[in-house]
């Protein structure tokens, strides 16, 4: 009798075995599915641009500025900037004080069909990162709006400012979106933004298409399209550059043992991008014959330096131009106006 019971008990035990191995498989692939996801997830968010840059509107330029290592080489520790009245009664009432507490800023251009409007001929929306009370920030907002609006969740203040409407919502604990086009669409447009951040790739179709030219470890980094007649006035040193028409341009500053400045121009053909290129260089060699001809006391060295490390290469429609800027002149420029030397 019991040989019989063992017997029948036998079969089940082993399906029960081989039930529990296949549910550990399972578990184990599942995990390792799972790592590869958040691995790859990883590796994309590490190349993808960053989050204030993503929840930016459809526009035609985009400018981030990764405000830190900016503060440091401005040295506004030592050089703190000086506060209008309109600014110190907004830092009295947030207690947000932007050169010590911005850590980016992402900004997007919106060109506008009417340049005499309110906004002239370019409107903007932005995000800004940093530390900041949400509750006295909330307060002072709240006491300045016209009206509010109550748009996925957010408070959204209205506040009227030349003829126009800023658009200002905290979106979290250190993020808060401005924008000051004529309509809410832009507003809104990144509060929609906010409930995908999280992918990679989830930014406007400006940043989609070019962030991959913006050179690895910029600072700060621009990405614009020149449509017909915003290049009709460009000038340098008085002179007009037939920029192309349609054509994109990524800037970027990064340092290298020094401060580089790259401009990449991505023209609609080879022969237009000929023809900039031509045309930088022509100046550019204008600008070093003014310098090499004038006396020593008429010309600023750090400016003779930055005009002598200017490189154009040309490759198919794609321009380059790169060049190193000085310290000194970043030295003059993070020093304020009062406090530099009169010439005399």
């Amino acid at each position: 009798m019991n040989e019989v019971s063992e017997n029948a008990i036998a079969p089940v035990a082993l399906a029960q075995r081989k039930s529990l191995v296949r549910g550990w498989r399972l578990a184990i692939v599942v995990v390792l599915a799972l790592i590869v996801v958040v691995v790859t997830l990883g590796m994309l968010r590490k190349n993808s641009p960053p989050r204030a840059a993503r929840l930016l509107p459809e526009s035609d330029g985009i400018v981030y500025v990764d405000a830190a290592p900016m503060r440091v080489a401005f040295h506004l520790d030592t050089h703190p900037v000086k506060h209008d009245a309109d600014y110190q009664a907004f830092i009295d009432a947030t207690g947000i004080q932007i050169e010590r507490d911005l850590s980016e800023a992402a900004l997007a251009m919106h060109q506008m069909s009417n340049p005499l409007g309110p906004n002239g001929p370019v409107a903007f929306s932005s995000i800004f990162v940093g530390r900041f009370d949400r509750d006295r920030l909330a307060k002072y907002l709240a006491s300045n709006a016209q009206f509010q609006e109550h748009y996925a969740g957010h408070d959204i203040y209205n506040i009227a400012i030349d003829g126009r409407t800023d658009r200002v919502v905290i979106l979290d604990s250190d993020t808060v979106a401005v924008s000051n086009t004529p309509t809410a669409e832009q507003i809104h447009s990144i509060l929609d933004k906010q409930r995908t951040a999280f992918l990679p790739f989830s930014g406007n179709s400006l940043l989609n298409q070019h962030y991959k030219d913006v050179p690895l470890f910029s600072l700060t980094w621009g990405i614009g399209k020149l449509s017909a007649g915003m290049g009709d006035d460009f000038k340098l040193f008085g002179l007009r550059i037939p920029l192309s028409v349609n054509a994109i341009f990524v800037g970027s500053l990064r340092w290298t043992g020094a401060l580089r400045l790259r401009i990449e121009e991505i023209a609609p053909n080879s022969a237009a991008a000929t023809v900039s290129a031509d045309s930088i260089e022509a100046l550019l060699s204008v600008a070093r014959t003014a310098e090499n001809v004038l006396p020593n006391a008429l010309t600023n060295p750090d400016t003779k330096a930055l005009i002598d490390s200017v490189e154009i290469q040309h490759h198919d429609d794609r321009e380059i131009l790169t060049a190193t800027i000085p310290l000194g002149l970043l030295q003059k420029l993070a020093v304020p106006p009062d406090d530099q030397p009169s010439w005399r």
